[in-house]
């Protein structure tokens, strides 16, 4: 059974002169202990997607979906209270822009210690107080802050960044989820201190069998650190499959455009060549195109386009394509051996 299982979830938002399809008709499904990559350019609906799963979005957005199943519950059919005691005691967030997302007005150490599992304490109340400041300071050092006492006392605002990143790290880690959302989680910090981060998911992944869904515009560097990947464009669905399927064998062209805009797959091209990219840039909510919203860019379209393409299924390699790209014969040698 698979732990998150969405199918055909649209999301609308509602206003006054017209009601926009941001997220039209995608599917998405996690397993027990999966690390999935969710990728796409800026604007594509990966985190407005995530926010529906949380169930974060305000009233504006309107949620659909033909099945919304977590851990085979129908999240559907409860009323929106269950729903969120039921997600927020099991999914857990880190949103990708920090500053917005902590309290002002608490310091850090009350709201990491605010979100501690309060199932992992014991003793009397005095005793789970000390216990929560233990909690935090041991938080903070998973997440490479050693200087915890200095950050414990701060508010948000006297902290960097980066900092406050990895203090939404430490308060996602506290609620010990069952499935962790990363919405760009190193996007303020240094290559690094981005591989410690990772590294660290990555350990909670192999020791807690904790799933991870990993947000991303950069699909190199997910790479190394996913089993499965989903693909976004402009809200739609593009490609899925495994992490070795989606970088060696891509099927659909915005896919295939994403590789081969990565220096690092193409490592065979003299010094200072020009990547692979396509023209245009990623439609507005209020023109989007009709029918695969692609089209106005890819290189291989034709009048099919003007309708959405179905999902096809190469035994789990999905696309949703009118005309699929052949797969390469030969993976490209740098990602052997990494997934």
């Amino acid at each position: 059974m698979n732990l998150l299982d969405i199918r055909n979830l649209s999301i609308e938002l509602v206003n006054e002169k017209q009601n926009i399809l941001a997220v039209d008709k995608v599917s998405l499904s996690m397993k027990e202990g999966e690390v999935r990559g969710l990728v796409g350019e800026s604007g594509s609906g990966k985190s407005l997607l995530a926010q529906a799963i949380v169930g974060v979005l305000d009233e504006k957005w309107h949620v659909h979906a033909d099945r919304f199943h977590w851990r085979g519950i129908d999240l559907l059919r409860l009323s929106i209270e269950e729903r969120k005691a039921l997600l927020s005691r099991d999914i857990a967030m880190i949103f990708q822009e920090p500053m917005a997302c902590l309290d002002p007005t608490n310091t850090v150490g009350e709201q990491i210690a605010e979100a501690i599992d309060t199932n992992s304490l014991s003793g009397f109340f005095w005793q789970k107080q000390k216990q929560r400041h233990e909690g935090a300071i041991k938080l903070l050092h998973k997440v490479g802050i050693k200087k915890h006492s200095a950050c414990l006392n701060s508010y948000p605002h006297q902290l960097t960044e980066a900092l406050c990143q990895r203090v939404m790290i430490a308060i996602a880690l506290a609620r010990r989820p069952i499935l962790l959302i990363a919405d760009e989680p190193t996007a303020a910090m240094e290559n690094t201190n981005q591989s410690q981060i990772f590294r660290l998911l990555a350990s909670l992944n192999q020791l807690k069998n904790m799933s991870i869904l990993l947000i991303s515009h950069d699909l190199e560097n997910i790479t190394h650190w996913t089993n499965t990947i989903t693909v976004m464009y402009s809200g739609q669905f593009v490609e899925a499959g495994t992490t070795e399927q989606i970088f060696n064998k891509p099927l659909h062209p915005y896919t295939r455009a994403l590789v081969d805009s990565s220096p690092s797959a193409n490592f065979h091209l003299p010094a200072k060549s020009r990547l692979m990219t396509l023209p245009g840039s990623i439609p507005i909510l209020q023109h989007l195109p009709i029918g695969c919203r692609l089209g106005p860019r890819c290189p291989r379209a034709q009048q099919d386009c003007v309708k959405a393409p179905s999902v096809t299924n190469f035994h789990g390699h999905k696309v949703s394509c009118h005309f699929p790209l052949t797969p390469i014969k030969s993976p490209r040698k740098w990602l052997k051996g990494v997934c």
